[in-house]
């Protein structure tokens, strides 16, 4: 599929009542909606591709049609219609429905976060799929990871960010903690469907806007509004996605339909980090042809990222135990991560440069 061959679906279709799963000789047929459009490049092929591969590997006894952002449940909304049984399963990032449980952040990205690696390594090995289970336990939801972007662009602002008082009374679209931190350094956090970025960006009722990275935001036509790029997204390094389960339609799989369910998700998950590495390099040839420019924050804004992040979560710690029991695991996993990056990561990078 070409970068730019996608559909961006409205968001105001409301939720659907569940029916009972079609069975027909044996085979199920399960709702799957997302909150992208199905097939935007990354995001949306990441559960398309998902659910052919349940298709293929079951031989189709267990089959999902998916719906695009809007067409059976507004974006925002995909978790709360698994959760009612209005589907049987969902796709995003978990962060969209932190409204429910700020915790949810951490799987899918925090500012001067992991990267996509580290984050698929603290899942599997370092006990944050246990912490993930046990957050969507509570709401009756089974989570798998799915993919995840890798790291992102910074934002398109349509004027340069020359210090802090470049930032001051600013709207930016912008999801996640990264909103959080640059409302206190003065931006005005607008949290929008991915299908309006441009159309808000195009009419001016938002100045900047951070999305995903170079193929994603070059298949939106961000580049169309602005030339001006800024990277990396230290608000966000890389973002996770999930596929979660309603768990009374996942405990109603026999046990050889949960485990291809799993390693569908796993596979996906590879796909998606292969997709995004490659697509995200020749995009970026491609933007800087076009005369994007890609650049670096000021050192200032970084710093007062940095500041503003430390207050962030500490805030959100102490208002959550759930929090602070994944922040602990995180922080302490992202620790030993960082002084392995800045032995072996770091210095091969810079060398091979």
């Amino acid at each position: 599929m070409k970068r730019r061959d996608f559909i961006a679906v409205g968001a105001g279709a409301a939720a659907l009542p569940l029916a009972a799963p079609a069975i027909a000789q044996g085979n199920m047929q399960w709702k799957l909606p997302t909150a992208f459009p199905k097939n935007a490049p990354g995001v949306g092929t990441n559960v398309t591709n998902f659910a052919d591969k349940v298709a293929a590997m079951s031989n189709g006894r267990l089959t999902f049609t998916v719906y695009g952002a809007g067409e059976l449940v507004p974006p925002f909304a995909v978790e709360d219609a698994v959760q009612q049984g209005n589907a049987e399963a969902g796709h995003g990032p978990t962060y969209y429905a932190a409204g429910k449980n700020p915790a949810l952040h951490w799987f899918t990205a925090v500012p001067f976060g992991m990267t996509s690696n580290e984050h698929v390594a603290w899942l599997e090995h370092g006990g944050g799929q246990d912490l993930w289970n046990e957050v969507y336990a509570e709401r009756d939801l089974v989570p798998f990871y799915s993919g995840n972007s890798n790291t992102q662009s910074g934002g398109w602002f349509k004027n340069r960010v020359e210090g802090l008082d470049s930032l001051q009374g600013l709207n930016m679209r912008i999801a996640g903690l990264g909103a959080e931190i640059y409302r206190k350094l003065g931006v005005n956090a607008v949290l929008m469907p991915p299908p309006e970025i441009f159309q808000a960006m195009q009419s001016g009722a938002i100045d900047a806007a951070e999305w995903v990275g170079p193929m994603l935001d070059q298949a939106f036509g961000l580049q169309k509004i602005t030339n001006l790029c800024y990277l990396p997204a230290f608000n966000e390094p890389g973002a996770g996605l999930a596929v979660v389960f309603n768990k009374d339609a996942w405990d109603s799989l026999p046990a050889d339909l949960q485990a291809i369910c799993k390693n569908a998700a796993h596979a996906a998950a590879l796909e998606n980090h292969a997709q995004f590495d490659y697509y995200n390099a020749l995009a970026m040839a491609d933007l800087k042809r076009e005369g994007v420019e890609f650049l670096a924050f000021p050192d200032d804004v970084v710093a007062a990222m940095r500041d503003a992040w430390a207050e962030v979560q500490d805030e959100l710690t102490a208002q959550s135990d759930d929090v602070a029991r994944v922040r602990e695991s995180y922080d302490a996993y992202l620790a030993q991560a960082r002084d392995y990056a800045a032995a072996m990561t770091l210095p091969m990078l810079a060398g091979r440069d």
